[in-house]
């Protein structure tokens, strides 16, 4: 199983402003960066209920048919979210520990899953499940947000693979997760 990240930040490792607006993103459409062959290649997309629910408020459900996994203990309905917005998606919930999640979606054929969304990302991260980060920064400093990298217990090493940049000023590097190396 591979486990990636494909997210884009604030040039300050920002994903989002405090509020949770990420209007400082390229809106959809712009110059392509890898977004369409990376999302083209996995089976899952793993992200928690936040990151659900604000892409449910973005207009037309941008994951096609591709199974999308929620992870929340509460029920979806329980959303004032129009869940219909999801409509001709396969969106299923989930609720347990990272380990957990992937042991479920390896046993039901999963081979890549696409983890999205800062909490989710940074749980999987501390639970050692990531092995591809692919980190798209855009050139704008927002001075504070939520950040991509939460608190870690221990240092995570990372090996370099590529880096590429676009007319835009997008730079985007794509990282292997080589080991963990506890750093206390």
């Amino acid at each position: 199983m591979t486990i990636s990240v494909f997210v884009g930040t604030s040039l300050d490792g920002f994903i989002a402003r405090p509020n949770g607006d990420f209007d400082f993103l390229p809106a959809g459409g712009g110059e392509p960066h890898g977004y369409e062959e990376f999302i083209a290649s996995v089976d899952a997309i793993v992200m928690g209920r936040n990151t659900f629910e604000t892409v449910l408020t973005l207009g037309a459900w941008p994951y096609g048919d591709k199974r999308v996994v929620v992870l929340s203990s509460r029920p979806l309905s329980s959303t004032s979210i129009d869940l219909s917005a999801a409509r001709g998606g396969r969106v299923e919930q989930m609720a347990g520990p990272p380990e957990q999640i992937v042991s479920q979606l390896a046993a039901s054929g999963a081979h890549h899953l696409y983890v999205d969304g800062g909490i989710t990302i940074q749980r999987f991260l501390r639970a050692g499940l990531i092995q591809r980060l692919t980190i798209t920064r855009v050139p704008v400093l927002i001075g504070e947000g939520i950040p991509l990298f939460g608190s870690l217990p221990h240092d995570v090493q990372l090996r370099h693979i590529t880096t590429r940049h676009y007319p835009s000023g997008l730079v985007s590097s794509e990282y292997h997760v080589a080991a963990s190396v506890v750093n206390c």
